[in-house]
């Protein structure tokens, strides 16, 4: 139940309760201490009457004399109880009255000093403190002497005390939660606010930002964080936008070109010549488009992480000779200089890692101009091996590196490739097999001379 309550309720109640908690625990030493300061106040009385009566005791001659001296000095003394005993334990003087425990006067009778002590009787509590008054002249013997007080008027004192307390700290916990509410819904403002920026973000809306600069410190960072995600946000549903724009471009040319030779070999009777031509020229058109959407799959495998590589030792100089006897007829055709130096053993799928470094190489015999060079080469460092496919020709534009790798990408926004039937897939599908095997692929391109880097760490 509590775990659905808002951020401002549970801050409210919590700043309610603790102000709750402490306004009680303040009462109840206020009550404590009002209660302790009546007791030495009591105390301090007490033992000026032990003193006065003491005073009296001395003073008189006789028995008789005690009592009339006591009555005149306790006329005046309402709540005020006096007893005296002599040796022996006889009364000398009592109160008319009131009587001390019996109890109380037989247990602190034998002490020799003072002795202080309460007791209930009903609903009211006596403060009582016993002393000695040593023989004189006019009573020859030793005698005790008890003096109570009652504390009725402590009590209701002390009880209207605890009562306004309680009143008050109940206010008080009151207008704290009021108090609390508001600076919970004060400082929990720029949340609101940075939920209404959230809550315009839509599909076609993903400028809005959060109010960094506006949030107090503690909420800077996740509006920093926030910020950063809309924009990564912003920037993957831009290229899934021309992704989609570039696969439909994509299919449609094949499918165009299906339907249309369909539409004309439909138009009128030929021979069986020319229908086999026509076929033959579907049937290309359909390999285009199987081969276009096993690379997809390629792809959707790789970014689900289910692309698993068999691994298994691959010696890369072995692989790229073996690569280039296959694009050596391209090579002497364009008059391209091929040449690999370098060799490293890397554990890897052969299968996979043939075909990215055959992407690279087709990809740099395409754009490598009549009588260039293509060179690889392979190193081997401690940490890593790295193979590089370097091609004379163009220099890329630097804004243009970054996106080399992406799905249907080409410089050429004019899609005329007539040397190939590529689709733009070749080096996405080159870094997802490099990101398989947990390696990076890399590009750079200046003066005249752009290189491909695939790095593979060594575990």
């Amino acid at each position: 139940m509590i775990g659905r309550l808002s951020l401002t309720t549970r801050l409210t109640l919590l700043y309610s309760l603790v102000s709750a908690l402490l306004l009680l625990g303040m009462a109840g030493l206020t009550a404590v201490a009002v209660d302790r300061h009546f007791e030495v106040l009591d105390r301090d009385t007490l033992h000026d009457k032990i003193e006065l009566i003491q005073d009296s005791v001395a003073k008189a001659g006789s028995a008789a004399d005690l009592q009339r001296r006591l009555d005149d000095a306790l006329q005046n003394h309402p709540g005020l109880f006096v007893r005296v005993d002599d040796a022996a334990g006889s009364v000398l003087y009592a109160s008319a009255q009131f009587s001390f425990p019996a109890e109380l006067v037989q247990a602190h009778g034998i002490d020799p000093g003072p002795a202080f002590f309460t007791w209930l009787q009903g609903e009211r509590e006596f403060r009582a403190l016993s002393a000695a008054a040593p023989a004189h002249a006019g009573l020859r013997q030793d005698m005790r002497i008890w003096v109570a007080l009652d504390t009725i008027h402590h009590a209701h004192f002390i009880s209207a005390l605890r009562a306004a307390l309680w009143l008050y700290a109940g206010l008080a916990a009151g207008l704290s939660g009021m108090l609390g509410w508001w600076a919970a819904r004060t400082g929990l403002a720029p949340l609101r606010a940075m939920k209404a920026r959230a809550q315009a973000v839509t599909a076609h809306k993903l400028d809005q930002r959060m109010p960094a600069e506006a949030v107090p410190v503690e909420m800077a960072d996740l509006a920093h964080s926030l910020n950063e995600m809309l924009e990564r946000l912003q920037r993957d549903f831009q290229r899934l936008s021309e992704f989609s724009s570039d696969l439909a471009h994509e299919l449609r040319t094949p499918i165009s070109n299906l339907l249309t030779q369909t539409q004309v070999a439909l138009a009128q009777p030929r021979d069986a010549a020319a229908y086999c031509e026509i076929l033959a020229s579907n049937a290309e058109e359909f390999q285009r488009l199987a081969r276009m959407v096993s690379d997809m799959l390629l792809l959707a495998k790789a970014e689900h992480g289910l692309l698993l590589p068999r691994t298994e030792p691959i010696d890369l100089a072995d692989e790229v000779r073996a690569l280039f006897d296959f694009y050596e007829a391209l090579a002497e055709e364009k008059q391209i200089e091929l040449h690999c130096s370098g060799t490293a053993v890397l554990s890897g799928d052969r299968l996979m890692l043939r075909r990215a470094i055959s992407n690279l190489l087709s990809n740099a015999l395409r754009h490598t101009p009549p009588c260039g060079r293509v060179e690889v080469v392979i190193e081997s460092r401690p940490s890593a091996i790295s193979l590089q496919v370097e091609n004379s020709g163009s220099t890329i534009a630097p804004e243009l590196l970054p996106r080399l790798f992406d799905r249907f990408f080409r410089a050429d926004k004019s899609r005329a490739h007539p040397d190939t039937e590529g689709a733009g897939l070749g080096l996405a599908i080159t870094q997802a097999i490099v990101q398989a095997h947990g390696g990076q692929a890399a590009v750079t391109s200046a003066a005249g001379r752009t290189c491909f880097t695939l790095r593979f760490p060594l575990s």
